[in-house]
């Protein structure tokens, strides 16, 4: 296991076995928290379809809150190098998984091209989260940024009491 601390009460931070200097207040430390992690995917000390070190496993080894080591995992999931998969945790995308189109937009795409090739038809309601979850093999919170891309453009609508319903045209 690496072993990476960021003190902020040092004026010296080890990551990857290098002293550098402690990042200015103003330098957002879970950016350079995703940089080292991205560093051992890109060396492939951490291998496609392997399983990502939690939040709780990064805060620990970084010595940071797990607010920020969350924030370097959501950096991580929005380059798209890990995807989280409900009940397994995140994993590493392979080589031709890992675009740099945030996944959210993504499962957005894949929606809009079912609503329009009839899949989900005008008036119809769209699976829930838990079930688009599922099926996406994401997060709810993926799934519900997904779901904004749709409302944004005027594809769906929350219907109190039906969920999610299409709607015959943009809006």
């Amino acid at each position: 296991m690496h072993r990476a601390w960021i003190l902020l009460s040092t004026p010296y931070v080890t990551v990857e076995g290098r002293h550098v200097a402690r990042p200015k207040s103003s330098d957002a430390i879970y950016l350079k928290i995703a940089a080292a992690l991205r560093e051992r995917i890109r060396s492939g000390d951490l291998k496609p379809g392997n399983r990502f070190p939690s939040e709780a496993e990064v805060s620990a080894e970084f010595g940071v809150a797990r607010g920020t080591a969350r924030e370097a995992l959501k950096k991580l999931e929005d380059d798209g190098l890990v995807d989280t998969v409900p009940g397994i945790g995140r994993i590493v995308r392979s080589d031709q998984e890992a675009d740099k189109t945030p996944r959210y937009r993504r499962i957005a795409d894949e929606l809009i091209a079912a609503i329009e090739a009839g899949e989900y038809p005008p008036g119809s309601q769209l699976p829930s989260e838990s079930q688009l979850a599922e099926r996406f093999q994401s997060s709810r919170n993926t799934i519900r940024s997904a779901l904004g891309e749709l409302n944004g453009r005027g594809l769906i609508k929350v219907v109190h009491g039906k969920g999610r319903v299409v709607l015959s045209k943009p809006q």
